[in-house]
């Protein structure tokens, strides 16, 4: 089963790469791993999509609260949160399919972002189905290349202080 963890660290240099090798030293693989600054600049947020069962999951998480960066891990698999991931499909497309490709994005409620002479830049955002299913669809077109974020989730509902609280706490 895949988890996905919401990991609140402090925004500083190496956080990521601290985090990436104990995922390596343990060797546990990461299905998806996107990070941002929150509203507060001084914290980022990583989500972390990691396969395993609930022993895996239990034994990363209390690896990653030993990390001094870190400020909260939670396993949100089970909580209500809205998800969403970004993808950009690089499509072969001369002028004699450009209007069948343009009927698929608008089916997705994606858009085109960059027309080139032979090619289509299409984004489209949503969950990890939506995007599997417009990535399949282009895939008789020609893909010449795609990228992908990985997923970003927040949890539904009140937001948590425990951040705030911690900064306060250590600069005290």
């Amino acid at each position: 089963m895949k988890h996905t963890l919401s990991v609140l660290v402090e925004n500083r240099p190496g956080v990521l790469t601290r985090v990436a090798a104990l995922f390596a030293r343990r060797g546990y693989n990461i299905d998806s791993l996107a990070v941002g600054r929150t509203e507060n600049p001084d914290i980022s947020r990583m989500t972390i999509v990691v396969p395993g069962d609930h022993h895996v999951i239990e034994q990363v998480t209390k690896q990653l609260d030993k990390l001094i960066d870190v400020i909260k891990v939670s396993d949100i698999t089970k909580d209500e949160y809205v998800e969403r991931e970004l993808i950009l499909i690089k499509v072969g497309a001369d002028p004699s399919v450009r209007g069948e490709i343009m009927q698929i994005v608008d089916i997705f409620r994606a858009r085109v972002v960059d027309i080139g002479k032979d090619s289509l830049i299409i984004e489209a955002t949503g969950d990890l189905g939506k995007i599997d299913a417009i990535e399949n669809s282009m895939r008789s077109f020609g893909i010449i290349e795609v990228v992908r974020t990985g997923k970003i989730a927040m949890v539904r509902g009140p937001k948590h202080e425990d951040a705030e609280n911690y900064l306060s706490h250590r600069r005290l």
